[in-house]
């Protein structure tokens, strides 16, 4: 028998989807490629070029559509966990704040 063993309130779904982030918190890094990895209706884990991100920073997301009946998405994000990857890469784990 399949099961829930997550123990989240929402399900997450694999997207691992190309996006672009905004660091909020610091202006002078316009913007980052990075991979949304998968999402959920509250929040989503992305892979970034970056060694670490700060807990609790600010981020904005987009993700591009590749469908003109689906919008892009975008959401204000908060970092509530980072684990360092390979390469000089990290894995975020973010709080969706706001959907725009």
């Amino acid at each position: 028998m399949l099961g829930y063993d997550d123990k989240r309130n929402f399900y997450r779904m694999m997207v691992n989807s190309p996006c672009d982030v905004k660091l909020l918190d610091q202006p002078s890094v316009t913007s980052l490629s990075a991979v949304c990895r998968d999402i959920s209706a509250t929040g989503m884990s992305i892979e970034l070029d970056l060694p670490s991100v700060e807990m609790g920073s600010a981020l904005e997301i987009t993700i591009e559509s590749n469908s003109d009946q689906i919008p892009t998405l975008e959401a204000k994000a908060k970092v509530v966990r980072c684990d360092a990857g390979e390469d000089e890469t990290c894995l975020v784990g973010v709080e969706i704040t706001e959907m725009k």
